[in-house]
């Protein structure tokens, strides 16, 4: 869940080349005017540089029109690409194979997929999932990655909070998607792609009732979109149920959160449901295949 070696080394080259000019500009620590001097800097007063970026932000524009380190155009692109940072508190919530998850604290929830730099954020936070921290958020080659510093709160979670921090979760995904690049546009989905994000999990299911009814009974096309839906998370509860009493390699048929048929195969099912099943509900049936031997 890290850049390459070779993009890491980029990073930091042009962020810290970033860094040593707002130094300048801000007059921070008059002594440092090389990336060099920069670097033997300790933490504390690279982070009053750092915030100091981050409060000006037009340095940023500045430094790619006086390009004074003699950047190419493609490298200047992406510091210029700064511009969209992303400062904020976080949640450091998941460890996924891809990325890092930075769960938001704002409302509605957006979660987003981060890489790390040098080290996976395992050998950097100590802590137990999840973590509460500041960070700074940046677009890198079209994925997101950290500016180098975590400032991580050492306070620990209750079963209530992590309960209420899956459910967020849950929501970003289902409304928004894990967020892989910056900066982020929110795409207006249709209305069947918003009624599944809504059906998706349980605590989307009963935290907007209210909009899944109404968005039915706006389109009732809708009506099949729903019960296929909710056919998925039955088949997952019925799955499990019929395999713990040894059924394996068959298919079957679930309507209205209830098992209608059964089959050694899917053709077989399928001209079950034609027989059985009325004309203007045979497409809510929703057809699953129980694996195993």
């Amino acid at each position: 869940m890290k850049q390459s070696e070779e993009d890491t080394k980029l990073f930091y080259k042009l962020y810290r080349a970033l860094l040593v000019y707002t130094n300048q500009q801000k007059g921070i620590i008059r002594s440092v005017t090389t990336v060099d001097e920069f670097m033997q800097l300790p933490s504390k007063e690279i982070n009053k540089i750092r915030e100091a970026l981050y409060e000006q932000p037009e340095l940023i524009d500045a430094f790619v029109q006086e390009n004074l380190f003699n950047f190419s155009q493609d490298e200047l692109e992406i510091v210029r690409s700064w511009n969209n940072f992303l400062k904020a508190e976080f949640y450091l919530f998941r460890y996924l194979k891809k990325y890092a998850i930075f769960l938001d604290n704002r409302s509605p929830p957006k979660a987003y997929g981060v890489l790390a730099l040098v080290s996976d954020f395992q050998n950097i936070v100590s802590q137990k999932l999840p973590v509460y921290l500041k960070a700074v958020l940046l677009p890198f080659k079209g994925q997101i990655i950290y500016d180098g510093i975590l400032i991580p709160s050492p306070v620990s979670f209750g079963p209530g909070i992590r309960r209420d921090l899956k459910e967020r979760y849950q929501e970003a995904k289902a409304r928004f998607g894990i967020i892989t690049s910056l900066p982020w546009v929110e795409i207006k989905d249709s209305d069947e792609e918003r009624l599944k994000a809504y059906l998706s999990s349980e605590a989307t299911r009963l935290k907007y009732g209210d909009k899944i009814d109404g968005r039915i009974k706006k389109d009732p096309s809708l009506l099949s979109v729903y019960h296929q839906e909710m056919g998925k998370v039955h088949a997952r509860t019925y799955g499990r149920c019929l395999s713990k009493i040894g059924l394996r390699n068959a298919w079957f048929a679930i309507l209205e959160g209830e098992v209608v048929a059964g089959g050694c195969t899917r053709a077989e099912v399928e001209r079950i449901l034609d027989e059985i099943i009325p004309l203007d509900k045979r497409g809510f049936a929703y057809v699953f295949h129980l694996k195993g031997k």
